[in-house]
C-alpha cells in the first residue's frame, strides 16, 4: 500500500462515493495515482459490507464481480469522474489471498494503491490486511513460476507477462516494463517482504534474489495458477460483458471497451442499446467465437 500523500480532491471523493455505494472502504488505484492527472477517469473500488440483492443483477454480483458504474463527483477542486468497482469487502479479502479461480484483484492490488477512506478502525485493517495479502499471493506466483535467480523487477515482469496473458486484454508487449517503471523500489522493496511474509526462503545474490522455494510447494502453486489461468479469459471475458450492459447508459462505451480489450468490434444496435441484458449473451458468443479462431 503505498504511503503518497493524495490530493484532497481523492479524499473528498472517496468519501462521496462510499455514502453513494454504503461502502465500508476505498481504494484508490490505477493509472491516475502513478501520473497525477486528475483529469482523467480515476479508478476506485470500494469495498462494502456483505449484502444479498435479489434477482438477475444480484446473481451477476455474487458471481461475476465486481459491479461497475461511472460517477461524477463534486469536490472543492472541481468535478472528478470516476470508473468504481464495488464488492464485498470480505469477497475481496477471499479473492486477494487467492481463494478464487479468479486473479483480477491479486493482480492489480499487487500493484501500488492507496486507502482513500475507511469508516472505522476495524474496516481500515481488513481492507490493508487484504491488499497485503495480494501481495503475498502474486509474489508465491513469482517464486513458483518464474525465473530461479533474478532482480526482484524481472521477477515482477515475468509474473505481469503471465498475468495479462491470462486475461482478455489487447496490451502492449512493454506493458508490464510500463507499470513496473512508475514505481521500481516499490517492487524491489515489494518482493523480500512478501516472500518473507509467505515464509518463502530465499537468498540474496549481489542484487540478485533466488528463490528457494521447494519442489512440492512450487508445485503446487503452479497447479493452482494453471486453474486460474485456464479459467482467466472466460471469466474476464464474462465480466466485461456484463460491465457493458449493467452499467446505466453505458452500452456504448462498453461495447468501446470490449473493443479495446479484445480486439473484436461490436456494432451498437438499436436492440443492444434498449435491451442491453438481453443482448449480453450475443455479444459475448460473438466475442468468444472470434477469439477461438
Amino acid at each position: 500500500m503505498t504511503g503518497t500523500a493524495l490530493p484532497p480532491a481523492i479524499a473528498e471523493a472517496s468519501k462521496e462515493l462510499a455514502e453513494r455505494l454504503g461502502g465500508v472502504a476505498v481504494l484508490f488505484y490505477g493509472s491516475v495515482l502513478r501520473t497525477g492527472d486528475m483529469d482523467a477517469l480515476l479508478d476506485f473500488y470500494v469495498l462494502t459490507p456483505d449484502k444479498e440483492t435479489p434477482g438477475v443483477r444480484g446473481f451477476l454480483s455474487r458471481h461475476l464481480w465486481p459491479d461497475i458504474s461511472f460517477e461524477e463527483v463534486s469536490t472543492t477542486s472541481g468535478i472528478v469522474r470516476a470508473k468504481v468497482a464495488t464488492m464485498p469487502l470480505s469477497t475481496f479479502s477471499r479473492a486477494a489471498a487467492g481463494e478464487y479461480l479468479d486473479s483480477t484483484v491479486w493482480t492489480r492490488f499487487v500493484q501500488p494503491a492507496a486507502l482513500s477512506w475507511s469508516r472505522d478502525e476495524r474496516s481500515r485493517h481488513h481492507a490493508v490486511e487484504a491488499v497485503a495479502s495480494a501481495a503475498v499471493t502474486a509474489a508465491s506466483v513469482a517464486a513458483a513460476g518464474g525465473p530461479v535467480q533474478a532482480r526482484p523487477i524481472d521477477f515482477w515482469h515475468d509474473l505481469f507477462r503471465q498475468t495479462y496473458a491470462t486475461e482478455f486484454r489487447v496490451e502492449r508487449a512493454d506493458r508490464s516494463r510500463q507499470i513496473i517503471a512508475y514505481a521500481p523500489s516499490y517492487y524491489e522493496e515489494l518482493l523480500p517482504l512478501a516472500w518473507s511474509a509467505a515464509d518463502i526462503p530465499y537468498r540474496v545474490v549481489g542484487e540478485e534474489l533466488r528463490s528457494e522455494m521447494s519442489a512440492e510447494t512450487a508445485t503446487g502453486v503452479l497447479n493452482w495458477w494453471l486453474r486460474q489461468q485456464n479459467a482467466g479469459k472466460l471469466l474476464n471475458l464474462s465480466r466485461l460483458v456484463k460491465a457493458a450492459f449493467t452499467v446505466k447508459g453505458a452500452a456504448r462505451y462498453g461495447l468501446q471497451k470490449v473493443e479495446k480489450h479484445t480486439g473484436v468490434t461490436v456494432p451498437l444496435t438499436p436492440f443492444r442499446e434498449k435491451h442491453p441484458i438481453l443482448a449480453a449473451p450475443g455479444v459475448f458468443f460473438r466475442v468468444w467465437r472470434s477469439a477461438e479462431r
